[in-house]
């Protein structure tokens, strides 16, 4: 997988790619084989789901599609909902999908060297990246995992100039992963689902709520276990060498939208 994301110091420049945003090409209309191929696919991942990852496309166009990519265990991201709008051309498969991070918090937030704060996604099979490039032997389930693969324990390590890193830089980077995993793609993200117009398919909607209801405990773990590893950081850092985050806060807020969900829940279950 390696292969697909990230290259060497050494490795080529990375493509330049003017055209990987899907909002450029949102209303291309697709062929009839772009069509049936997504369809298919979509299908596909329907029915052999994949852990962790939610597809849901747009009713007025297949082509357009909602992906929601949790971040795994053991890791930074665990358990964030990372949004992915993808777009496929009309000459799909034969030319790579156009793919956009949603969870950005406004372009304010980068959570990877490889997952920029524009949106970009950096992958060699979507030409945003030097490596081995597409072929219509890729799909839109490879494509995911191969994103799903970026969020690793250590993200820090992806970058070119990480051979210069120690201890300390890559503690520091995963502290602003974790916290801005819980701040925005946890709690800025189920806000957005809460809402009266959520960007979001309400499948997709409907799946991340009763994701987050089920894993709400391990939340609440989550960020008492960050506040008590930021605390001991700083109380052996100088003042110049860490970052103080509020998690006292961040676990209110977490609280309260715990509780709207289960509101939620528990009135659409008596709707039924």
């Amino acid at each position: 997988m390696a292969s697909t994301t990230a290259g060497s110091s050494s490795s080529p420049s990375i493509p330049n790619t003017g055209n990987w945003d899907p909002m450029v090409c949102l209303d291309e209309q697709p062929t009839p084989s772009c069509l049936l191929r997504v369809t298919r696919e979509i299908a596909d991942i329907e029915d052999n789901r994949l852990p962790g990852i939610f597809v849901s496309p747009e009713e007025s166009d297949v082509t357009r599609i909602h992906a929601v990519v949790m971040g795994p265990e053991g890791t930074p991201y665990e358990g964030g909902f990372f949004h992915f709008f993808i777009k496929c051309p009309s000459n799909y498969p034969f030319v790579p999908p156009r793919v956009r991070l949603m969870t950005t918090d406004a372009g304010r937030v980068s959570f990877n060297p490889h997952l920029y704060a524009c949106g970009k996604v950096c992958l060699s099979i979507l030409g945003t990246w030097p490596g081995p490039t597409w072929t219509p032997a890729h799909n839109i389930r490879s494509l995911l995992i191969s994103i799903q693969s970026l969020m690793i324990d250590e993200p820090f390590f992806y970058d070119e100039f990480s051979t210069t890193c120690n201890a300390l830089s890559t503690a520091q980077y995963n502290d602003r992963v974790g916290h801005d995993t819980v701040r925005v793609a946890v709690c800025d993200a189920v806000e957005a689902y809460l809402g009266e117009e959520p960007p979001y398919p309400p499948c997709l909607v409907s799946e991340i709520l009763k994701k987050f209801a089920q894993s709400y405990e391990k939340y609440e773990e989550r960020i008492e276990a960050l506040a008590e590893l930021d605390s001991a950081r700083r109380l052996s850092q100088t003042l110049d060498h860490t970052t103080a985050y509020l998690y006292e806060p961040l676990l209110s807020r977490l609280r309260q939208l715990g509780q709207r969900v289960k509101e939620k829940i528990e009135v659409d279950g008596a709707r039924r």
